[in-house]
């Protein structure tokens, strides 16, 4: 059964790549057949605009667990595996390219280093801007830790003042976030989330504030003398981001996630990861 709907989803696939080529004049009349092993495959690699045959190479930020972290030299994470599950069911390989969040897209607009990039993007307009973004796959909330000892555990009220330095990760939507809700505050980003919290944890700030996943799992895994104190219910949509001029790809990632959602795995891996 499985193997008959990745048939399906091919075929399907092949005929919206086949009427894209038909109405931008953008494909090549040279057709050539795909030597790929995985006869399963959502397209060829040729047809994808991969920047290497037979490879989808992910940027990452590895440093928002369980999203994505390095741990002992190896890439872990929901969207590692997912990514993993991804482009098995594309018939390609994987491979990761690390880089700083704030500059994955950036890089995925101008092309050339990674295919796609998949570290906790929730959808904005802004980011819209630049690049497209694949169906959901994950929703989740903001929230604000701060150390177990501190006035800020008892008084949330306190957060707004201009005393209290709030750590967020630079570009992402829990440093929008602390920007909207606590306007009186001094809010200092950082490269990355462990960064965020060791400072809270060192004395340099006061709080941190990103998405609940991600907060509870530094809490329960690295800072266990940290606290939840306030979370808003903001309902973000996770997505992988493609560039906009890469139509063929966003379609065939999207078949891919539709058949991961619809098998289960999806499932699975946020039974496993969160």
């Amino acid at each position: 059964m499985k193997k008959n709907m990745k048939k399906l989803l091919a075929l399907a696939a092949a005929g919206v790549l086949a009427a894209g080529c038909i109405a931008l004049a953008g494909c090549g009349s040279d057709n050539q057949s795909s030597s790929d092993q995985n006869s399963n495959s959502t397209a060829t690699a040729g047809d994808l605009g991969l920047i290497a045959d037979g490879t989808l190479k992910v940027a990452v930020s590895p440093d928002y667990p369980p999203f994505e972290n390095l741990e002992n030299g190896e890439y872990v994470g929901f969207e590692i595996e997912l990514c993993e599950a991804l482009a098995a069911e594309m018939g390609l390989q994987v491979e990761f390219v690390p880089m700083q969040f704030d500059a994955i897209v950036p890089a995925i607009a101008a092309g050339g280093q990674a295919d796609i990039g998949a570290s906790g993007f929730s959808v904005t307009p802004e980011r819209a801007e630049q690049i497209n973004f694949t169906s959901t796959f994950y929703v989740d909330d903001q929230a604000v830790a701060v150390m177990g000892d501190s006035p800020l555990a008892s008084d949330t009220s306190a957060l707004n003042s201009a005393d209290v330095t709030i750590a967020v990760q630079s570009g992402t939507t829990g440093e929008s976030y602390a920007r909207e809700n606590y306007p009186n505050a001094t809010i200092q980003p950082y490269g990355n989330s462990t960064d965020a919290f060791a400072a809270m944890q060192a004395g340099q700030a006061d709080a941190v504030c990103t998405n609940m996943a991600v907060v509870n799992k530094m809490i329960s895994t690295a800072y266990n003398d940290a606290v939840v104190v306030a979370t808003s219910a903001t309902g973000e949509e996770y997505a992988m981001v493609v560039s906009q001029d890469n139509a063929a790809l966003l379609a065939a990632v999207n078949d891919a996630l539709a058949t991961l959602q619809a098998n289960g795995t999806i499932d699975q891996l946020l039974e496993t990861w969160m």
